[in-house]
């Protein structure tokens, strides 16, 4: 397989060194040849040209003649008999089956190198383990909750905050919708299933309120992109209901979108938008360029 690779790549570079000068001779004379002896110049490059396209072409009948000619033809087992049927229609069989067998056996080798490379990420949302040998009691999954404990632990929520307006919807059959009014700063729709939230879509007061189209205020898509990163950040398999509550905690620190100022640079506005970001841990806010 080296030798073949290097004939490859010899190959390979000798095309490109006659690309070379058809390049040249459709270029013609160019104005870096100068005034005086331009034609001289010319002939010199193109007969350079000419000297490498030799070397290269010798370069590539040494790495042909180190080939090995195969002892045998490919075979498949009994399949090879396909190749001594006398019937046109099934003449071609072998050959099918030899390039069917090529792509399924390239197939398991590019999907061994994606499992090796998907078993590396540790984001998972679920408590499914295909690696473990033995037989585990399945944990209760946060996907799974009655709708009664999610309108308590959102009625909680509710009456924590006198200035966040929190209603519940099922229009999904039993997963709840939230309809979160801030104060007249903003409100959001977050949908949730069983007590994992799903996605988040925040609009300016006064916008109708969808799970489907964007805010038409680009402050509030920006806070939309960072309300859907906090919901992952925030997510916990094991503890489900302190998930929700930092979530709500954490959406409710944009009450005061308008009025606090960046952290950092102290600034109300920075390229016409005001904080749009807050800090996960301090609740503290930045502007997009200043979070960094």
């Amino acid at each position: 397989m080296d030798n073949l690779y290097t004939a490859l790549n010899s190959i390979k570079v000798l095309r490109c060194s006659v690309g070379q000068v058809f390049s040249c001779l459709a270029n013609g004379l160019r104005a870096d040849h100068g005034e005086e002896n331009k034609d001289t110049k010319f002939l010199s490059e193109v007969d350079e040209l000419l000297s490498s396209v030799t070397h290269h072409l010798r370069d590539v009948e040494q790495a042909v003649g180190n080939l090995v000619q195969p002892t045998g033809p490919f075979t498949l087992g009994n399949t090879s008999f396909l190749s001594q049927e006398c019937t046109l229609e099934r003449q071609a069989l072998y050959s099918q089956l030899v390039l069917s067998y090529k792509w399924t056996d390239k197939i398991h080798e590019y999907s061994q190198q994606a499992a090796a490379l998907l078993s590396q990420n540790s984001l998972k949302r679920s408590y499914t383990n295909s690696g473990s040998a033995k037989r585990r009691r399945t944990q209760t999954s946060s996907h799974n909750v009655p709708p009664q404990a999610v309108d308590t632990l959102i009625s909680t929520i509710d009456r924590s905050y006198s200035d966040m307006n929190v209603t519940i919807s099922r229009p999904f059959a039993t997963n709840a919708v939230l309809q979160v009014t801030l104060g007249r700063v903003l409100q959001a729709v977050i949908a949730f299933k069983g007590l994992m939230i799903e996605w988040v879509v925040v609009k300016g007061y006064g916008e109708t309120l969808d799970l489907w189209t964007e805010s038409r205020h680009k402050v509030f898509r920006k806070i939309t992109e960072n309300s859907q990163a906090a919901m992952l950040h925030f997510y916990s398999p094991p503890l489900p209901e302190l998930a929700v509550k930092s979530f709500m905690t954490w959406f409710h620190s944009y009450i005061t979108l308008f009025s606090d100022t960046c952290k950092k640079c102290g600034n109300h506005l920075h390229c016409a938008l005001p904080p749009t970001w807050r800090d996960l841990r301090t609740l503290e806010p930045f502007h997009e360029e200043c979070k960094l």
